[in-house]
This record gives structure tokens, sequence and C-alpha cells, in this order.
């Protein structure tokens, strides 16, 4: 049996009639949620997840693994470890603070089925799960302003929930975001973005993307060199009260 569903329904008081009753299946198909190896449907899964109180990734940890591309796995394993991360983004949202409707919009232009870009989706939010944690990570978001003034086919109901969800996350003690402003011209961050993650042994990594592929570097000069990337990039940016503003005024401009 699945344990960590079993203990979920019982610190909800849920039964698998109540939560048939609440998802609208039968309860035999419920009841099947607590056995090992059985998934509820994508559409399903946040909302059983929500009602027992837990994260997907808790409840059945293989979602992530089966839903992630097979290059970002290993990162994707970095992330939930990571005692820190410091991510630059000069075309995105960070994945981490995307909202599920940004995150569908990311993936518009590439040649995939509904239900495809649906879980890929899924699975970006999943990794969101590490900034919940009971001991969260450390997350340094440094955001190019036209992150904030992109949309796709004109839809401004979704940039602005994704810049209110942005300024919420934004105030959160182990979240800081930073912008820089559009009039700063060039600087070392029109380079390409990059993340590189602190791990408990002290060891760090980064991950850089490029459009043929990512990549994981830990070679020291390599992140030596980001160092004094992240450091230029930093300077140009806002002070953290400045971009919280710049937030909130990107999400009053969408509505």
């Amino acid at each position: 049996m699945n344990r960590a569903v079993q203990v979920a329904m019982v610190e909800t008081g849920h039964t698998a009639d109540s939560l048939a009753a609440q998802i609208g299946v039968d309860p035999k198909t419920a009841a099947k949620w607590a056995s090992t190896g059985r998934i509820p449907q994508t559409r399903h899964r946040a909302r059983v997840a929500e009602l027992l109180g837990r994260n997907v990734e808790e409840l059945w940890p293989d979602v992530l693994k089966r839903r992630t591309p097979a290059w970002f796995r290993p990162w994707a394993e970095i992330e939930r470890e990571a005692l820190s991360l410091r991510s630059f983004q000069l075309a995105w949202i960070p994945g981490l603070l995307q909202t599920k409707a940004y995150a569908l919009a990311t993936l518009g232009g590439e040649a995939l089925t509904p239900a495809e870009a649906d879980d890929l989706a899924e699975a970006r939010l999943s990794r969101q799960a590490v900034l919940r944690r009971e001991r969260p990570p450390l997350l340094v978001a440094v955001l190019d302003e036209a992150v904030l003034q992109r949309t796709l086919d004109g839809d401004r109901a979704m940039m602005r929930e994704q810049c209110e969800r942005l300024a919420e996350q934004a105030a959160l003690p182990n979240v800081s975001v930073f912008v820089v402003p559009a009039d700063v011209g060039m600087y070392p961050g029109l380079g390409g973005p990059f993340t590189v993650a602190e791990m408990p042994d002290g060891a760090r990594v980064a991950h850089v993307d490029s459009q043929a592929q990512a990549q994981l570097i830990d070679k020291t000069a390599d992140l030596a060199t980001l160092d004094r990337r992240w450091e230029r990039i930093r300077d140009a940016a806002l002070s953290r009260a400045q971009s919280l503003n710049l937030l909130r005024e990107a999400a009053a401009s969408w509505t």
C-alpha cells in the first residue's frame, strides 16, 4: 500500500468514498489511489493532493520522474536538495515561481499535444514544493524587466496572475526577486540565463540553458566565471524593495 496516501487520509479524515464524492469519480477508483503504483489521472492529481493536505510528489513520488524530461531530471534532483538557488532569467519567469497558465504559455511553441504540455507544466509546478518544505532553500531570482512585459497572444489575464503570484512569492522570507530595469542598457546578463545551486555538502552546481541543450556545470573555473557574472548582474538590478514595487506595478499594468 501507499503509506503516504494512507497517512494523509487518516490525518484529514478522508475515505475513498469522501474523496470520490469531491473529485467526481467512482469510490473504487479512489480506493486504488492508496495502492502502490496507482496514481490519479492528471486532471485529478492536484485536487486530490489538496484535499489530503500534501503535495503531489509527496503522495506519488514517481509522478515527477515520469513527467519530467529525462535530460532535466539530474537538475530536478539537485534543486530538491539545494540549500540555496541563485537564478538569473532573461526571457522567462523562473520555473519555481510560475503559475500553471504561464507554464503552459511557455510551452506553446513546442510540438506537443495538449496532454503532453499539461504533464510538463504539472511537472514544473511540482518542483515548487521545495519552497514549501520545512526548511526551504533560499531562492534569489534576478529577472530582466522584459520578462514582465512579454505575454502570449495578448493574454493579459495570464500575465496579471503571474505578476501577482511573483509579487506574493517575492515577499516570502526565503525568496528574493530583483529586477534589472529596461533603462540599464547592455549588461552581462544578456549573455544568457543560469542558475547556481549550493548543496548541503558545500558543493556547487550550475544549470545553464541554450537553444540546443541544458548543461550542468561543476568546474571551479566555470563557476567562478558565473559568480563574476552574477555580481555584475545584481549590481545592475533594482533593490529588493524597488523590485517588489515594480512587480506590483507590472501586475496592475496587465489589468
